[in-house]
């Protein structure tokens, strides 16, 4: 009687799946069906003629858009970016251009590339490419033309910052790779300091060249700074991960859906650097392969993180082809750190996240690392010790940003300087910060705040409740006067931040990594690093409270 239950149960269950099967497929042809017939039927009644690419992939977009930001179509003209960011690499000329007004120009060169060797530089003006001019287009047009097959030829025609005279120049493209390793170099008596900024093929390989020669410069401790870095190929995580952990170890595990394990990620190879003191720098911007390395190295506790909470995506993505040379990029997977821990911060189905989009902390849960710190789930991965940068108006940097002020000022700057002091001993003086601020002032671009922008809009809700009276006008006003932000002000009360942005911006220009290098001595994260690694007692016990 038991065994003829379980077999109707079992054809219950069975029938049950397949109906719903049934359902999906009919679901899937049934709104297919439909999209087609509505894209015809405006094909051939809509008043004007229509953008058929453009309409249908704002469909495509609006339809994933509807799942996860991670979950997105490339097509073939995207592709080569989407190459990019996963190898590093790309066929062109090696430069960073942007739209300064109505031209193009160039904001960076990098070393040994056809546009450095050639002697093209920051601030030039592209004129023409190949002949054609280079007005009106924007930069994704004028990336195209300069990017293409290893081996093929561009002509560029620039006009040089302060010159009236153009040049042109023929280039030849080759295979551009630009190190993940922006940064490696002694900052203090034993401490090695390397900034990473992606994790692309080969990122764990040049880790491992950059660590060797610090090594033979004395690195005695390191910190490895993942800020800002938005992560990458997982499996380059794990290969460095595998460099400060044991062979064997489980570094991340995927589980897909119905959170059945996709797979177990485990360090491969003997590592080289096991008993490193080690510090990891995070920030709100370390997402992805950096929470895998970061977490790892936390949830093991191999390493003191410092800095502060970091993005918390723990969603992983696979790239599928798709007809006419366009790709899937879709979330397979959730990924799940050694304690058994998902950093995802957001669930993008949940009606119960706060309102910014945060798990609320009352739905997290808690997991121990392997010496039984506790870690929580759902927010990212939390440094053991927080430490913030100190803030900087952000509406004085936008506009000096927007208005290419930064960047017009340090190319007058290098225009009067063949040559300047190295890092540690460059000094931007009062001299040159009054010459700065009159630079900024004598352009008269207006300067606003967001708070003139919401005194707008009280303005017009006053309006539509007719409330908008000869009083309120009056006080409005006031409070506009009183709020209206002084440009003068405003720089000498930003003077050391601003100052020590011109500084990175204009040593960047004569020293590969100059710009970084400005910065290290006044960044309080780093600092706090140096500070733990140089009191080994403190390390130890932060890793084993």
């Amino acid at each position: 009687m038991k065994h003829r239950i379980l077999t109707l149960l079992c054809i219950a269950l069975c029938t049950q799946c397949l109906s719903a099967k049934e359902d999906t497929y009919f679901a899937v042809a049934k709104n297919l069906d439909l999209f087609n017939s509505i894209v015809k039927e405006l094909q051939l009644h809509y008043v004007d003629s229509i953008p058929v690419d453009k309409i249908v992939r704002a469909g495509i977009n609006g339809m994933l858009k509807t799942l996860d930001p991670y979950t997105n179509y490339i097509s073939a003209e995207e592709g080569n970016d989407f190459k990019y960011m996963t190898t590093g690499g790309y066929a062109g000329v090696g430069a960073i251009i942007s739209k300064h007004g109505d031209q193009i120009v160039i904001e960076h060169v990098y070393e040994d590339t056809p546009s450095k060797r050639e002697g093209l530089k920051a601030g030039d003006c592209i004129l023409e490419l190949d002949g054609k001019s280079t007005k009106g287009k924007d930069v994704e047009e004028v990336s195209s033309i300069l990017r293409g097959t290893p081996g093929t030829n561009v002509k560029i025609k620039y006009l040089r910052y302060g010159s009236k005279k153009s040049t042109t120049i023929e280039l030849t493209r080759e295979h551009i790779h630009i190190s993940s390793v922006e940064y490696a170099g002694m900052i203090s008596e034993g401490v090695a300091y390397v900034k990473l900024k992606s994790f692309t093929e080969n990122s764990a390989t040049e880790l491992k060249t950059a660590l060797k020669q610090l090594q033979a410069q004395g690195m005695r401790n390191l910190i490895l700074d993942l800020r800002d870095n938005p992560g990458g190929l997982i499996t380059e995580s794990i290969n460095i991960a595998n460099l400060f952990l044991p062979k064997g170890e489980t570094v991340v595990t995927t589980r897909e859906k119905g959170n059945k394990i996709d797979r177990v990620y485990k360090t491969a190879s003997m590592p080289e650097y096991l008993a490193l003191p080690l510090v990891v720098l995070v920030n709100d911007d370390s997402a992805s392969a950096s929470e895998i390395v970061s977490g790892a190295l936390q949830d093991l506790d191999r390493a003191v993180i410092v800095g502060t909470r970091t993005f918390g995506k723990g969603l992983v993505q696979a790239t599928y082809p798709l007809p006419y040379d366009g790709q899937l990029k879709v979330t397979t997977s959730k990924y799940y750190i050694p304690s058994g821990r998902c950093i995802q911060a957001l669930n993008y189905y949940a009606a119960d996240q706060s309102k910014n989009g945060q798990i609320p902390d009352s739905l997290t849960s808690e997991f121990k690392t392997r010496k039984g710190r506790v870690v929580r789930d759902g927010r990212g991965i939390s440094p053991d010790i927080e430490v913030k940068n100190d803030t900087v108006s952000t509406v004085i940097l936008e506009y000096l940003f927007e208005h290419f002020l930064f960047f017009d000022y340090v190319n007058e700057y290098c225009l009067k300087h063949d040559n300047v002091a190295p890092a540690n001993k460059f000094v931007f003086d009062d001299n040159d910060y009054a010459d700065f601020k009159q630079f900024v002032l004598g352009k008269n671009i207006p300067y606003t705040s967001d708070a003139e922008e919401y005194i707008d809009g009280i303005v017009e809700i006053l309006k539509y409740e007719n409330r908008y009276t000869t009083k309120a006008a009056a006080d409005i006003e006031a409070l506009r006067e009183s709020l209206k932000p002084d440009l003068a002000t405003e720089l000498d009360i930003n003077r050391k931040y601003v100052t020590l942005y011109l500084t990175s911006s204009i040593l960047q220009r004569y020293y590969p990594q100059g710009g970084i290098e400005a910065m290290i001595p006044d960044d309080k994260v780093i600092n706090k690093g140096i500070e733990i690694l140089n009191d080994q007692k403190r390390y130890k016990e932060i890793l084993s409270k």
